[in-house]
């Protein structure tokens, strides 16, 4: 979640109580940008970031083939916007959605979906 704000503490407070989440790491990186909720292994990974931008929800991809990745998407018709912190992409689907394309963040990683079932 997108947050557009100088304090991640009121995002935080009321995601985790909306959410019905508790609070795993309030400044996850140790500058204030993110927070993290608990979520289970088999849940979507609930990350709260300040950012200078409009706030917004976007999902993040991970993969343990960045390139690959990447390169799968852009067949698919997203485009590559940024490489931010030599660690992740910015993307952009053909509908106009950004999201981000990062290294797997669980030891319990299973292989991407490339159909529909």
């Amino acid at each position: 979640l997108d947050c557009q704000l100088d304090d991640l503490e009121p995002a935080i407070r009321f995601w985790s109580a909306t959410l019905g989440k508790p609070v795993e790491g309030a400044d996850q990186d140790g500058d204030g940008r993110y927070a993290a909720l608990a979520t289970a292994d088999d849940e979507p990974i609930i990350l709260l970031q300040k950012v200078a931008h409009e706030s917004r929800v976007h999902l993040d991809i991970e993969t343990d083939d960045l390139d690959g990745e990447v390169a799968r998407l852009e067949a698919l018709g997203a485009r590559a916007i940024a490489f931010v912190r030599e660690r992740w992409w910015v993307m952009q689907a053909p509908t106009g959605h950004r999201f981000c394309v990062v290294q797997k963040q669980r030891e319990r990683f299973g292989p991407h979906l490339n159909s529909w079932e």
